[in-house]
């Protein structure tokens, strides 16, 4: 039996003084698609007028990062493709990207909208239509009605297929300014989260020899001369034992940033294949490890969980002194590092390359006293937990808005 306030067409939560009912509208009624054009750019512009393309619309934001430009004449001669900051757009080839609308706000540039690419037209609030179209259950209607196309386009037909429940343009205009500002406190988190991370990446370069150096441009005070070159093999040491999955060592799916995931969080295992003989390999708490098939995706690091079991494909080193193997993952993080390795890479296919472990503790590395490491370690530690910490509110914040989008929209 459907709810009281399902019946009504209301939402769980509403502001105050709000009553009415909502009404059910076709998509299409609120929202129109202005579909972008198909411009001549006369060969390749490193400057002038940004051209919106496919490939710059994502979930929630413009990414200018591959920018492509059209000559400046050309903002004269089409007017109506004109965009700029407060224009709402929505890529129409593959719309839908991880159940979501590849739908987006434009901030802070002027371009010209390329065919594919739809600036949207609200007939009533446009922050409200803009969340609307990010709700799950919009996002689910208007997938099914794409017509069957490869690649999936999405058409102003299709949204004629779409019914969606709106409230009165007051309740519009609340629920929209109220998003607005939790999309402003989400984006104040993502920019603090990516200056640290920022941080992080200027602190490994600046804090560690580069090319002939032999010691760091940036230095605690007190420690004096140069570092020390030594081959891995003096710091780690192999650990290769068989064993099995049990309680005190739980089967583990290593993923290179288990460095800062948050102390206790499962990993879904559900993908590895497990059996009563199946034998993994041993792993304790800041064990070093790698798998030389995707060093440069990720799969390198230290073991930040503890006691665990994992796939025999990877290989896995530890110290007598923790300081050297964390020291050794604050290396890995370094692009010279990775490089190091791959010098030290078999095979010629993807996927089937290898980097033995004989040879892995060939590399040398310049290393400082172990007070220095120490102090080094340390730093980094700091950082990894304010990342860590700004990681977490920042996944609390989204997910409190996913909640929200459910509970004040119908």
């Amino acid at each position: 039996m459907m709810t009281e306030h399902r019946q009504k067409l209301v939402p769980e939560i509403r502001f105050k003084g709000f009553t009415n009912a909502w009404e059910q509208r076709r998509l299409s009624t609120i929202i129109h698609l202005f579909n972008g054009n198909s411009f001549s750019s006369k060969g390749a512009q490193v400057t002038g007028i940004r051209w919106l393309k496919i490939s710059n619309v994502s979930v929630g934001k413009i990414d200018w990062t591959e920018s492509s430009y059209l000559p400046k004449e050309f903002w004269d001669h089409f007017e109506s493709y004109r965009l700029g900051p407060g224009d709402y757009v929505m890529a129409l080839t593959r719309p839908v990207l991880k159940n979501e609308l590849k739908v987006a706000r434009i901030n802070d540039s002027h371009a010209l909208l390329n065919q594919r690419v739809a600036k949207l037209m609200f007939e009533q609030d446009a922050g409200f239509g803009f969340q609307l179209l990010r709700k799950r259950d919009t996002v689910d209607a208007i997938t099914n009605a794409i017509s069957g196309t490869d690649p999936p386009n999405l058409s102003a037909k299709d949204f004629e297929k779409v019914s969606v429940v709106i409230p009165s343009i007051e309740e519009q205009k609340k629920i929209g300014e109220f998003f607005e500002s939790l999309d402003n406190l989400i984006t104040l988190h993502k920019r603090k989260l990516d200056g640290l991370v920022t941080l992080k990446d200027g602190f490994l370069q600046q804090m560690f020899p580069a090319g002939d150096e032999v010691m760091p441009r940036v230095r605690f005070a007190g420690f004096t001369g140069n570092w020390e070159e030594r081959r891995l093999g003096e710091m780690l040491t192999e650990r290769n034992e068989q064993f099995e999955e049990s309680e005190d060592y739980p089967l583990m799916s290593f993923v290179g940033n288990v460095g800062v995931v948050p102390k206790g969080e499962q990993y879904d295992r559900s993908f590895l294949v497990k059996g009563d003989d199946k034998k993994y390999k041993k792993t304790e708490l800041n064990d070093f490890i790698y798998s030389s098939n995707n060093l440069e995706t990720g799969s390198i690091g230290l073991n930040r969980t503890g006691k665990a079991v994992i796939s025999p494909v990877y290989s896995i080193f530890y110290s007598s002194n923790d300081s050297e193997s964390l020291f050794v993952g604050l290396l890995s993080k370094r692009k010279d590092f990775i490089n190091k390795m791959i010098h030290y890479r078999q095979g010629v296919m993807y996927g089937q390359w290898r980097i033995h472990e004989r040879d892995f503790l060939k590399i040398i590395v310049l290393t400082p006293t172990i007070s220095e490491q120490n102090r080094i370690i340390d730093f980094f530690k700091n950082i990894d937990e304010q990342i860590a910490a700004q990681t977490a509110k920042l996944k609390q914040l989204r997910q409190l808005k996913v909640a929200y989008l459910q509970r004040m929209f119908i």
